[in-house]
């Protein structure tokens, strides 16, 4: 496979755009959206010509409670076609699911019976085995499946070599870098795209990027990654997601130069359905705590924790992040 790489004035037409505000944004608000936000947001969707669209996660009903919900923690196929139909669109339709938390030999039915097409398997570094495991049952079914390694920012390299190496011999389509704690900086996702991409041009792989914004990077990053030859794109409208959120979709639409994309739908989305999200009192984004937590490479739970409480005093959480007694 040729290494693809762009500049700033040229587009690349493996360059595949996820929508990923329902799955990520459903962390802010336990999913519970109403059925006019994820039936206008497919709509919008299909017209911006994003490539997929990520509708949430497999969650396993043993382990979640299915009260303390909203049905996109769980992604039931009946769920999704009251939604989509059976989806005669281009755009593809994905989901996430959890190693441990996804019952997945269970929940998951063959693709033939099911409007889903991408199921991406999200794993720590540790429990990549069982990933693959995943992917292999997910393909054997029919599915197109990738592997997501989470908080890739406090790996080992090693460990980040070994487990490409893994996936590369796996039936996995795709790997995707995760900078869960939002503490990366363009060099390193640099740096860890090319380690990614020279696995994947091995094996006949795509590589892929899901950017949090703790310290405003997310955009900045995933367009860094594109250049160095990334090609699918994780992005959510407004930037909705876990705490401080994700590269915004209408950003990356601003930035392609693919004229497939069109941001004007997009737009009409956040004026009716996330304007008023916002002002409900749904939050997500850049925050100091937030900021924080990304500079000191940590899971942003603290900082969600410090965030709901509306704490301000951001010496004593800068002080209680670095207290490593």
């Amino acid at each position: 496979m040729e290494k693809k790489k762009g500049s700033l004035l040229t587009f690349r037409p493996d360059i595949k755009v996820v929508d990923a505000t329902i799955r990520d944004g459903g962390l802010v608000n336990d999913f519970r959206f109403t059925e006019e936000f994820i039936r206008d947001l497919y709509l919008a969707n299909v017209k911006a010509g994003i490539d997929y669209m990520e509708f949430g996660y497999k969650a396993s009903k043993d382990i979640f409670d299915v009260n303390e919900f909203g049905p996109w923690k769980f992604c039931d196929e009946d769920s999704i076609r009251s939604i989509v139909g059976n989806n005669d669109t281009d755009m593809k339709i994905a989901v996430m699911a959890d190693v441990g938390r996804c019952d997945y030999k269970h929940d998951i039915i063959p693709k033939s019976e099911s409007v889903i097409d991408l199921v991406r398997v999200a794993t720590y570094i540790n429990t990549i085995p069982t990933a693959i495991e995943m992917v292999e049952y997910c393909k054997e079914l029919g599915y197109e499946a990738t592997i997501n390694i989470m908080a890739i920012s406090n790996a080992k390299e090693s460990e980040i070599d070994e487990a490409l190496e893994l996936i590369g011999n796996s039936n996995a389509d795709g790997v995707y870098l995760v900078d869960s704690y939002g503490s990366l900086y363009m060099e390193q996702i640099d740096e860890l795209a090319d380690k990614y991409l020279g696995m994947a041009e091995k094996y006949d792989k795509y590589v892929g990027i899901h950017a949090h914004n703790n310290q405003q990077l997310a955009f900045a990053n995933t367009i860094a990654a594109l250049t160095r030859g990334v090609s699918y794109l994780d992005a959510t409208a407004n930037g909705m997601g876990r705490g401080a959120g994700n590269c915004s979709t209408e950003q990356l639409l601003g930035f392609l130069k693919n004229p497939k994309y069109n941001i004007i739908p997009l737009l009409k989305f956040l004026e009716k359905h996330i304007i008023p999200l916002k002002k409900s009192g749904t939050v997500w984004g850049y925050n100091i705590p937030y900021l924080l937590t990304g500079q000191t490479n940590q899971h942003p739970r603290t900082a969600i924790a410090a965030t709901k409480e509306g704490r301000t005093d951001f010496l004593n959480f800068y002080l209680e992040l670095n207290d490593k007694d």
